[in-house]
């Protein structure tokens, strides 16, 4: 029998990262961050079979996903990764050492670097497919399903624009709205 998590409907505990705030303002930046390492470490560890993190492991499936054997090209995969190219190029450094990664000048424009699989990456893509299904099924069976569904509903409304544009129209606490 799998045990779920049962989930609180009271106020968070305050945060020990922000000991100032009582528990209904804790912080979330802290939080989700301690939340993104657990969730990251459990998914490094059913991906180490492959030698990839968790992270390269994504950026494979989104190469792949978002450009197929045409390659993608870099700032179409940055901006689905909320990412600057720097920091791709970086991200891209070991797949690209390992040769699971190609960069070709776009086809189109030829200022433009394109990300493709290579034939060694769609296999290691392939490789941490099961590996990746079976975390992703045991955290969803330890947190239910519907808590699974409600956590990533709340994570696609904090990454999209919308919340940035609600976000930065805010008043901050103690500061009156905008004018009516």
């Amino acid at each position: 029998m799998t045990r779920r998590l049962e989930i609180e409907p009271a106020g968070p505990p305050p945060d020990a990262a922000c000991p100032l705030l009582p528990g209904e303002l804790s912080c979330l930046n802290a939080t989700l961050r301690r939340t993104t390492r657990q969730l990251g470490a459990l998914y490094d560890e059913a991906l180490a079979p492959t030698g990839l993190k968790a992270t390269q492991f994504g950026l494979l499936a989104q190469i792949e996903q978002a450009g197929g054997e045409a390659g993608a090209p870099l700032h179409t995969l940055a901006e689905r990764l909320a990412l600057h190219v720097s920091a791709l190029t970086h991200a891209l450094r070991p797949l690209l050492r390992d040769g699971l990664v190609a960069l070709r000048p776009g086809a189109a424009d030829k200022r433009v670097r394109q990300a493709s699989l290579t034939e060694a990456g769609r296999r290691k893509l392939g490789e941490g497919l099961r590996l990746w299904a079976m975390v992703n099924g045991k955290v969803e069976a330890a947190l239910g399903h519907d808590a699974a569904a409600q956590l990533r509903a709340l994570a696609r409304r904090v990454e999209s624009a919308e919340f940035r544009a609600a976000y930065r129209a805010a008043p901050a606490p103690g500061e009156a709205g905008p004018p009516g």
